[in-house]
Parts: C-alpha cells; sequence; structure tokens
C-alpha cells in the first residue's frame, strides 16, 4: 500500500475524529433539546441520545483501530500478533453498532415512526452484523498469512544455515 494513500486514509480518518466530537458536544445536546420541546419523555430521550452517542464512540473506536493498523501497514508488520488485538476490536464495534442500530429501531416501534423507517433501520443493523462477519472472515485470512510469514522466515533462516 502506497504512502499516498495511507495519509490520505489518515486524514480522513482525522476529519472523521474531528466531526464526531462536534456531534458529542453540539448536536446531540441540541437533539436532546429538540426532543424535549417536542415533549418526548425523558426515558424516550436518554433512550435515543444514549444510543447515538455509543454509536459515535463505536465509531471513533473503530477510526482508532484502522489507525492502528494502518501504522503497521506502514512500518510492514502487519502480518503479526499485534495485528489481531485490533482487528478484534474492530469486530466488535460493528457488532456493537448493529445491536444498538437495532435498540434503535425497536425504540421507534411503539412511537408515530413508519413500519418502513423501522425496517430500513432493522436492514442496517443487519448489514452492521454482516460487516462484523466478513471482518471475522477478514481475520481468519490475516492468521493464515502471517502463518504464512512465520513459515517464510523459518525457511530463509534454514536457507541461510545451509549456504
Amino acid at each position: 500500500m502506497g504512502t499516498a494513500v495511507i495519509v490520505t486514509l489518515k486524514a480522513v480518518i482525522v476529519i472523521s475524529l474531528i466531526g464526531s466530537v462536534v456531534v458529542q458536544a453540539g448536536i446531540l445536546p441540541a437533539v436532546w433539546r429538540d426532543l424535549s420541546d417536542a415533549g418526548v419523555p425523558v426515558w424516550g430521550r436518554v433512550l435515543l441520545v444514549s444510543v447515538a452517542a455509543a454509536f459515535v464512540v463505536t465509531m471513533q473506536v473503530f477510526a482508532v483501530c484502522v489507525w492502528r493498523l494502518l501504522t503497521l501497514v506502514r512500518r510492514g508488520s502487519v502480518f503479526s500478533p499485534s495485528a489481531f488485538g485490533y482487528v478484534n476490536v474492530i469486530i466488535g464495534t460493528f457488532a456493537a453498532a448493529s445491536v444498538l442500530t437495532f435498540v434503535l429501531a425497536v425504540a421507534l416501534v411503539p412511537g408515530e415512526a413508519a413500519p418502513g423507517v423501522v425496517g430500513l433501520i432493522c436492514g442496517a443493523s443487519l448489514v452492521l452484523a454482516g460487516i462484523a462477519l466478513l471482518v471475522t472472515v477478514m481475520r481468519s485470512l490475516l492468521v493464515q498469512a502471517t502463518a504464512r510469514e512465520s513459515e517464510v522466515r523459518a525457511l530463509r533462516s534454514e536457507l541461510d544455515e545451509v549456504v
């Protein structure tokens, strides 16, 4: 992977993280006020704003893990056991985002939300769960690549001894 791609992706991550802090500090309190003005009960406001805040946190954790993996790529050490921890956290963040999205859909059922909107949110939850499963498959590929990397090192070592 080229340096330009890594730098560009890290720039996107920085912009995303700045945006997420703006959402946490400015937009979520505004949503709380708007829900209050709309007469939404306290439990509903707490639930909706908490789910949104937790969703933003999952995105932030995901972004930090991708940043760390990009650093490993730049160093040429992504095929090492240290990468597994970050990949595991990424799987967990997508699983958590899926659950949070489903909780949001369930919270909207008793309200005035259209059934189609609830269905779309449930579909988004399913897609996020699918991404978690896809990253799990990619993790198994990383395991295989790491094992091959170890094999190659061992064979090179033996070859060096022979030569």
